[in-house]
């Protein structure tokens, strides 16, 4: 395997009720910026706006708002974070978790804007890179 700045990856999926986009957009922004901080390569949030496309001869695959379970309402956000290695990403995670235990009592009412029962997460070692 070649060996690149990133080598691990942390992927989500989930979903956000439209009208909490800019909720969930501003909370996505915070936690770009705590993951970063901490030692993530790179964070990307990604709202699904083509998840229906044309894949030509090809037979259709099952859409991400089908996997998600998504209705007309929602959308669905495919993000990821990158890190150099798995112990890099547990090493970012660790100091990540600390900062929060630190800011929970600020946050202890807060209201999620998605439903974290229907979030997929996963850890994922880069296998093809170019």
């Amino acid at each position: 395997m070649k060996k690149n700045k990133t080598n691990y990856v942390d992927g989500f999926v989930l979903v956000v009720p439209k009208k909490k986009v800019a909720e969930y957009r501003k909370m996505a922004e915070g936690a770009s910026k705590m993951w970063i901080k901490f030692g993530a390569l790179d964070y990307k949030e990604c709202m699904g706006n083509d998840l229906k496309p044309a894949m030509g001869e090809m037979p259709a695959p099952l859409t991400f708002t089908k996997l998600a379970g998504a209705k007309k309402d929602e959308t669905v956000w495919f993000s990821y974070i990158t890190y150099k290695s798995r112990a890099h990403r547990d090493a970012v995670n660790k100091k990540v978790m600390a900062e929060m235990d630190k800011e929970a009592e600020k946050y202890k009412d807060m209201t999620m804007p998605f439903d974290l029962k229907r979030m997929a997460y996963g850890g994922f070692e880069v296998v093809v890179s170019s």
